[in-house]
């Protein structure tokens, strides 16, 4: 099971659904308004009132929901985002099918942006800070924000993967200019596909729904204020926005589960020799979907991927900078990986390759994922518990882990 949210459905959902398929057999001589942004609508409202902002746009996928944001921002050619060396593909694809340029910045052992690399990487031409909250916990939002403010620049937080979190009290995708959410089925709550956008300025918000839908101005009006643009079609499917609002509804109960689960594995795990848990900014907040391990060494952490089954951070073929050979295509002066994509003002060649973020490199080969409440392989968190795991099953993988650990560091000790 990929994601928590997948485990708590229910009736909810369906009954959802069947509002949207009864409304639309009542409806559907009623060809100029058969109401078919009634469920989108009642989610973004519910979005919005969740996380306590004055605009939510829903939209098909995630990377949608970044596009949207980085139109609405203004973002375009000539303009630099910092972006995370660990990250979702579509963190970096999104800004530079914009048209803008990918700064890549280390991350320290929060597996988030390292602030002092930020600090490092900003130039005349950055237009925004993108942290990306990796496996459920937020980057340092306090300093980044200052860092933000310091420089004036924006700040777009990619939440794909921590619906729920908070940082310091405050929900993540609410501390930057704008947020962007994952409804895909490996993120804490899902509707199979389907994103949403956080802001609380209302240009921005303008701007992305114009692009998200065909140049209307919010909410398919002819007129109205800000700015005219020619849109695309990247709107939420009623269906999608029935099963999101459903499980939007249960949220803080998934939440609740994941984290007493994650809470558990980590006690029977308990402490073990050259390895600590990764650093998290704000413990309390984190949706606890996954239980990362940080190895002194890189041989240690692989002989223990091996043990269990699973792999490296740094294995991940979407998520690593270094495991992305179109970047770095694109980064040696190939057009050809990103589609419409014209010779701008950018400084060219840029070092996308592996090796341009050593300390980002170093961190993932030495850490382990284990999965609480998401299960991606591909990720790297394919072997540990699930929300519904019992106490038995939980004290299992508590208990393989240990000897994994133990085991690989005894036969590294007699090498």
């Amino acid at each position: 099971m990929p994601g928590p949210g997948y485990r708590f459905f229910g009736d909810e959902e369906r009954g959802n659904v069947r509002a949207v398929l009864d409304r639309w057999c009542a409806d559907r001589e009623a060809f100029d308004d058969p109401g078919e942004a009634d469920m989108v609508r009642r989610f973004e409202r519910a979005a919005a009132d969740r996380f306590g902002v004055a605009h939510c746009l829903g939209v098909n996928s995630g990377t949608s929901a970044l596009i949207a944001a980085l139109v609405g921002l203004g973002i375009g050619p000539g303009d630099e985002v910092i972006v995370p060396g660990y990250m979702f593909v579509a963190s970096i694809a999104s800004v530079l099918h914009c048209g803008a340029d990918v700064v890549l910045a280390e991350i320290d052992e929060s597996l988030t942006l390292d602030p002092d690399d930020v600090r490092s990487k900003i130039t005349p031409r950055t237009k925004a800070i993108m942290p990306v909250h990796m496996l459920g916990a937020g980057a340092d939002m306090t300093a980044l924000r200052h860092i933000a403010d310091e420089h004036q620049v924006h700040l777009l937080e990619d939440c794909a993967q921590a619906a729920g979190a908070g940082h310091r009290g405050r929900p993540l995708g609410t501390i930057g200019r704008a947020g962007t959410f994952s409804l895909n089925h490996f993120k804490v709550i899902t509707s199979l596909q389907g994103g949403f956008v956080l802001t609380d300025d209302p240009l921005v918000f303008q701007r992305a729904y114009s692009f998200h839908d065909q140049g209307w101005f919010p909410y398919r009006e002819d007129h109205g204020e800000g700015d005219r643009l020619l849109g695309m079609n990247l709107g939420l499917g009623e269906l999608h926005a029935a099963v999101a609002l459903a499980q939007l509804g249960k949220l803080d109960r998934i939440l609740d589960r994941v984290r007493a689960v994650k809470r558990q594995l980590v006690e029977r795990i308990g402490e073990l020799p050259d390895v600590r848990r990764r650093r998290l900014h704000d413990p309390a907040g984190e949706c606890g979907t996954v239980a990362v391990y940080v190895f002194d060494h890189a041989k240690h952490a692989r002989d223990v991927a091996e043990r269990i089954g699973a792999k490296p951070l740094l294995d991940s073929p979407t998520h690593y900078y270094g495991s992305l050979p179109a970047l770095a295509a694109f980064g040696r002066g190939d057009r050809r990986p990103v589609p419409f994509r014209a010779p701008g003002p950018g400084r060219w060649p840029r070092n996308y390759e592996r090796g341009a973020l050593p300390r980002t490199d170093d961190i993932l080969a030495r850490s382990v994922a284990l999965a609480t409440g998401v299960s991606d392989g591909y990720l790297g968190a394919g072997f540990g518990v699930h929300p519904g795991s019992s106490e038995a099953e939980i004290d299992a993988v508590a208990q393989e882990f240990r000897r994994a650990v133990l085991g690989a560091k005894a036969s590294t000790a007699r090498r």
